[in-house]
């Protein structure tokens, strides 16, 4: 006699299957890691029902005034971002208040990109989010839909 067993397997997503919107996300008066960690789940697709790890199935986020970013604390005296060159002697330090006036764009950027997978994948994500500082963005043309974060 033969034993008939059903199978479960967990649905996952196709590439043909992904669907990917355009939001538009607001930084002013956000604080930076909450705003950051919200970015990096919707970039994964965490939020959706067919989310799967193995796959880039988040969306794609449009961020504005990244310049009014705020941080809590000491953090905005005390933090610095290091960049090593490969050479002997190639650590560069960049204080945040130094980066905030320079290139306020990646303070956000790299808040992002330590909380995504440090992968190929992770990299692919980190293409489908475009951070400007200023209140103008050059994504008209991909209508991103406005959400609160």
């Amino acid at each position: 006699m033969a034993i008939i067993v059903k199978e479960h397997r967990t649905p996952t997503l196709k590439k043909a299957e992904i669907e990917k919107k355009w939001y538009l996300v607001d930084a002013k008066d956000k604080t930076l890691g909450r705003l950051a960690s919200e970015v990096a789940s919707r970039l994964r697709g965490k939020h959706k029902p067919q989310f799967t790890p193995h796959m880039d199935c988040g969306d794609n986020i449009v961020i504005i005034n990244a310049a009014q970013v705020v941080v809590t604390g000491k953090k905005s005296d005390q933090k610095n971002y290091y960049h090593h060159s490969s050479f002997p002697g190639g650590l560069r330090t960049t204080s945040y208040k130094e980066m905030s006036e320079k290139h306020p764009d990646r303070i956000l950027l790299s808040a992002i990109k330590g909380m995504l997978p440090k992968n190929s994948l992770g990299r692919k994500m980190l293409t489908n989010v475009r951070v400007f500082a200023g209140e103008e963005h050059t994504m008209h043309a991909q209508k991103p839909e406005k959400i609160e974060i």
